[in-house]
């Protein structure tokens, strides 16, 4: 019987060719075929592509080349995910490739599409992939240690799919935690925020992890789960663990099992826990019962002082952030914000692209994990 569960993909555009039209088309049908697709932007390094991987747990890796360095990247890519504790993972090259190189190709990777291949054959052949990795893996019936990162990425795979006897009972973490919930309406910088904030917090020793929730199309069943390659840097930090999930049409902006991934996270000591809502409009509210906190990002223009006051997702906020300030009518929009919040509850003033007004929030933060 086939595996009901969607086909989870990463897709990465390695090296510095500035063009992924082709990249984001294969996306966008991978979503249409109703995958997971968790795409990570232009200019990915190999070790970037396969931490992001490892992390997210994919069924496939597709790799975009067209820079002629296939038979230099694929090896290392094969080479990385050995070394990541993902040795098996299926690792898939599209480009242009001549047909001499692919017999020596293929000891590396198991599908290469050139530009002539059709979709239909890409997704089968993705379909096919994944169906054989999943046998493997579920076949070896081991208990991930969340305590290692590819038991980590693992043991929030077998969460996701309501599989939490086969990890067992999560310890509890062994010192203070925090668990923030960042909402917002669609565009306002939920994922460039994340990411500056996640990795100053990152400077300052902390461990942090990232739920990132992405919608899921109403007709196919797919995601394309594309907050990720916001928070992604070229060196990866072991100390910032970013897992992105589909919301499988549950209402209020979180996905099914985002309590429970947050636990794991926090269980294997992630101290500060960074939940991404999709973006939402004012009435929903879900991520406020999932959370201790709840951050309410806005930018310049969001409203006036009565827009404020409504209830829904204003009142839930125990904290605001203006972002985008270095946009024009930022400081009406906080004047407007701080004559409306007269409980106490705090305001600050952010720029992600300039990364500015970032440490005030950390402080904050910081400090209730003490």
């Amino acid at each position: 019987m086939p595996d009901a569960r969607p086909v989870r993909v990463l897709i990465s555009k390695i090296g510095l060719d500035g063009h992924d039209r082709g990249a984001k088309l294969i996306v966008r049908n991978l979503r249409d075929a109703g995958m997971e697709v968790i795409y990570t932007g232009l200019w990915q390094s190999p070790i970037s592509t396969v931490h992001a991987a490892m992390q997210e747990d994919v069924d496939v890796i597709g790799v975009s080349l067209l820079s002629a360095a296939h038979m230099t990247i694929m090896p290392e890519l094969r080479r990385l995910c050995i070394e990541h504790g993902i040795p098996r993972v299926p690792l898939t090259v599209g480009g242009i490739i001549p047909e001499e190189d692919k017999p020596e190709l293929s000891k590396t990777c198991d599908g290469i599409y050139n530009p002539g291949t059709s979709m239909q054959s890409i997704v089968d052949s993705f379909r096919a992939l994944s169906e054989r990795y999943r046998r493997e893996r579920d076949a070896a019936r081991e208990t991930p240690n969340i305590q290692t990162p590819t038991g980590l990425a693992r043991a929030l795979t077998l969460i996701v799919e309501d599989r939490m006897k086969e990890i067992g009972a999560l310890a509890k973490p062994a010192e203070k935690t925090i668990r923030i919930g960042v909402t917002g309406a669609p565009g306002v910088g939920k994922s460039t925020f994340i990411g500056k904030l996640a990795n100053k917090l990152v400077e300052r020793g902390r461990r942090v992890g990232v739920v990132a929730v992405d919608p899921t199309s109403p007709l196919t069943g797919g995601s394309v789960l594309g907050d990720r390659l916001r928070m992604m840097t070229h060196t990866p930090d072991p100390r910032l663990f970013v897992r992105s999930l589909s919301s499988a049409g549950m209402a209020g902006g979180v996905a099914p099992k985002t309590r429970e991934v947050a636990d794991c996270l926090q269980s294997a000591g992630f101290s500060i826990v960074l939940i991404e809502t999709v973006g939402v409009g004012q009435s929903e509210v879900e991520v406020r019962k999932l959370v201790d906190e709840v951050l309410l990002l806005l930018m310049p223009g969001a409203g006036d002082s009565v827009q404020f006051q409504k209830a829904g997702i204003h009142e839930i906020a125990t904290g605001f952030v203006v972002n985008k300030c270095d946009l024009d009518g930022a400081d009406h929009t906080i004047h407007q914000l701080r004559e409306s919040i007269d409980d106490g509850r705090p305001v600050w003033s952010v720029s992600s692209l300039r990364i500015e007004g970032l440490e005030p929030l950390c402080d904050w933060i910081i400090g209730k994990t003490q």
